[in-house]
């Protein structure tokens, strides 16, 4: 990996401590209660939503600036390292997988009130038990998935007997 790689995962990375460290000397500052967070991404999506359908909505501050961030900021580190390319999908087949898997994790992201960001990878560097308990989860839900699916797709390629 080049060392641009590796210094834009560290700090990329290095956001989850930075936010709570940020929130937490706010807390400090402020003369109101301020909740200590770090960044989660189903929460903000819902406020940036908010925000256009519903205007003013509410205010626009760092949960509401994270999202289109996130795509602006990988947009342009795509376009200045030559690496911008539009993809599709491989097929209807795929598509409809794809967009069923994205409606069911929103779903689930709602009802769970966070996403897998703020449940597993942000509980887990405080080490709380349920989300351990959640990125567990998730690693067997995705292993059996991967496993189910690359079933389906070998039958799918194996050729007929013909009698």
């Amino acid at each position: 990996m080049s060392f641009w790689n590796i210094l834009g995962a560290l700090l990329v990375g290095a956001t989850i401590p930075i936010a709570w460290w940020f929130t937490s000397e706010m807390t400090t500052l402020s003369f109101e209660p301020v909740k200590m967070e770090a960044i989660t991404f189903t929460g903000p999506s819902a406020d940036t939503l908010m925000l256009f359908l519903n205007p003013p909505g509410s205010m626009i501050d760092f949960s509401v600036g994270l999202v289109p961030g996130v795509f602006i900021g990988s947009f342009l580190a795509a376009l200045f390292t030559s690496q911008l390319a539009l993809q599709g999908f491989e097929g209807g087949h795929a598509m409809k997988r794809y967009l069923f898997g994205a409606a069911l994790m929103g779903f689930g992201g709602m009802l769970a009130g966070g996403c897998a960001v703020g449940a597993g990878v942000t509980g887990a560097s405080v080490f709380a038990l349920t989300a351990w308990i959640t990125l567990f989860a998730i690693w067997l839900s995705a292993g059996v998935t991967d496993r189910l699916l690359d079933m389906n797709a070998e039958k799918s390629i194996q050729p007929s007997a013909v009698a």
